[in-house]
């Protein structure tokens, strides 16, 4: 009888789940044009005027392209051309395989797509997550990456884990069965409180959840990838840490001094001093979502890298070893370098 009674039920929340997937398809449809590539498809879109320096704009965990879009993707598409991605397996990107998980396999993929879209040398805008893959990306394909930002970026590996959670839906059997069961049902009273947990200490919009469409993540096909995704990338970061002084890319590296998800002294720090010439930037008072605690700075660095990049590539090399490495911004973006003075990036 107890058996009975625990299959009916795995039965309900499955077709609770299966109904639940459809409903979110419908709510957050696809916003963007799929583009086949070795292992994957990917959703991109491609928004701004032609010519001038493309802007790459790429998620972190638990999210998909319109987490960089309303606050920085729309806002630079009026000035440039801007490509947003679903990284595989996320939003509505797929990928074949559950082993590509890692920032160079994804980062292969996107490059791959890149070329399709003949884009040339791109600024590269990484958060989170993607700060890893934002990195490889650098080492492998330096031809394709005209410059990168990283805001509020993983880079090397830490102390602990990335959640129970995470390590238990990626283990097999069990993993699948709580992803097509319970993950959906209970992850829809979980999610809201769960982004203002990674907002803090600044206050999450409250169309953030909906505008961003966050709940896609509750499907179980993406809630697995990502999981695997955070589950493997402590040892990526591990093996490609040692090759991060042979990245050779204008580098800007954008965090919050009281970020609690990604900790700046373990990753931005180090990044950038082993980075040659790369440039830091640790926001006073702001938290892990860069792109939405401040936006001035990261669109101002951003064009300041695409100004320097139009001049030439010698103007360019002479501008970014000129500038402070470390820069401290103040949570009213009053910027300041290291010796207080004021800090104005070069337009």
């Amino acid at each position: 009888m107890i058996v009975v009674i625990f299959a009916t039920a795995l039965l309900i929340l499955a077709l609770v789940t299966w109904g639940g997937v459809i409903a979110l398809q419908r709510i957050y449809p696809a916003r963007g044009v799929m583009i086949d590539v070795t292992g994957a498809t990917l959703n991109v879109v491609d928004i701004g005027p032609r010519g001038g320096q493309p802007v790459v704009l790429i998620h972190g965990a638990s999210s998909n392209l319109e987490a960089m879009r309303k606050p920085l993707g729309d806002r630079l598409a009026e000035k440039h051309r801007v490509i947003l991605i679903d990284r595989p397996g996320h939003g509505w990107s797929s990928r074949a395989r559950r082993e590509d998980s890692t920032p160079e396999a994804q980062g292969r993929m996107i490059e791959e797509a890149l070329a399709k879209l003949d884009v040339g040398r791109a600024i590269l805008v990484v958060h989170s997550w993607s700060g890893a893959l934002g990195a490889r990306m650098a080492l492998d394909f330096p031809q394709r990456i005209a410059g990168l930002v990283m805001l509020a970026p993983v880079a090397y590996p830490w102390r602990g884990g990335v959640g129970w959670y995470n390590e238990l839906v990626t283990m097999p059997v069990i993993g699948p069965l709580l992803a097509y069961t319970i993950t959906l049902p209970l992850g829809l009273f979980l999610t809201a409180p769960g982004a203002r947990n990674v907002f803090l200490p600044q206050i999450m919009p409250d169309d953030f959840v909906r505008e961003s469409a966050t709940p896609l993540l509750l499907r179980p096909r993406e809630f697995l990838a990502n999981a695997r995704d955070l589950v493997t990338l402590k040892a990526a970061v591990a093996e490609q840490a040692p090759l991060y002084a042979e990245i050779k890319v204008p580098t800007v590296v954008i965090s919050g001094d009281v970020d609690k998800t990604v900790s700046t002294n373990i990753h931005s720090r180090p990044f950038a001093s082993a980075v040659p010439g790369a440039k830091l930037i640790v926001l006073e008072g702001i938290g892990h979502m860069i792109q939405n605690g401040a936006p001035d700075v990261v669109v101002c660095e951003i064009d300041a890298m695409i100004e320097a990049q139009a001049r030439g590539t010698a103007v360019a090399a002479d501008y970014w070893s000129g500038q402070d490495s470390q820069v401290q911004v103040t949570h009213d973006a009053s910027p300041h370098d290291a010796s207080g003075r004021p800090y104005h990036p070069p337009l």
